[in-house]
């Protein structure tokens, strides 16, 4: 239970709402981004693309980042996704997309709202542990307005059947660190992929396909993983894209 990396006196887990990229990394375990995402299963500092701004980092007040979300795009332009037991401590919350170097270059946006699933809220159920969340407008402009879209959340897509990049924030660096590989079964509702180095923040962090399409975020299993190299989601099913679809509701 090694993804979230929470302020003093808060939970891991998550709570039901209505509205709503590591122990420490060093230099030598993270190579230099390249113009490619590189060799299967080889983690590396993520480069500054089109992509890579839609994930950011999720700050609780005005503490440091604790976990990982991402923009989805939504009716409302206004969702971010990430793992359920991120966002279950109430209080303020921030998100801050394309956060690099302790800079927030598009801004920090505030979490109005959050809407989880009630088998997480109800018990923790570690095949519910996905979520999102709405954010406030800013300067008048919705976040996918401010990042140049959001990534497409998908459903039922099969596990394995492609590749995918899992982007996300380490709590102890400010610059994000990505993995390109491929997921295998876990279970009939838990995935799995090998990248190294993921552990405390990445919590939240996407897995996108090649088509651009969100299929899973770090969390489900052990909340992440009791590892740094193996990271788990939920696999993305009915009931997940009927969350999603709440969401939409909501931010619209």
């Amino acid at each position: 239970m090694k993804r979230t990396t929470r302020p003093p006196g808060t939970r891991r887990h998550a709570l039901l709402g209505a509205v709503v990229l590591v122990a420490a990394v060093t230099s030598s375990s993270v190579a230099a981004a390249d113009a490619g995402p590189g060799p299967l299963g080889v983690t590396v500092h993520a480069a500054v693309t089109a992509q890579s701004v839609r994930v950011g980092a999720l700050f609780h007040g005005s503490g440091g980042h604790f976990c990982t979300a991402s923009v989805v795009h939504s009716a409302g332009r206004d969702l971010i996704v990430t793992a359920a037991h991120c966002v279950d401590g109430g209080g303020t919350m921030r998100f801050a997309p394309g956060y690099r170097d302790g800079q927030a270059p598009y801004g920090y946006w505030e979490v109005a709202g959050t809407v989880v699933p009630e088998g997480w809220t109800s018990e923790q159920d570690e095949d519910t542990d996905v979520a999102f969340a709405v954010l406030a407008e800013k300067d008048g402009k919705n976040v996918e307005d401010a990042v140049g879209g959001g990534n497409v959340f998908a459903a039922g897509r099969a596990t394995g059947s492609t590749a995918v990049t899992v982007t996300g924030y380490p709590s102890s660096l400010d610059t994000p660190i990505t993995c390109t590989n491929k997921p295998t079964t876990h279970s009939r509702t838990q995935q799995r992929i090998v990248c190294p180095d993921f552990a405390g923040g990445t919590s939240g962090s996407p897995w996108v396909n090649g088509d651009g399409e969100v299929v899973g975020v770090i969390g489900g299993h052990q909340q992440g993983g009791d590892t740094d190299d193996v990271s788990y989601s939920v696999v993305f099913g009915n009931e997940v894209a009927a969350l999603y679809r709440q969401a939409v509701m909501t931010g619209s």
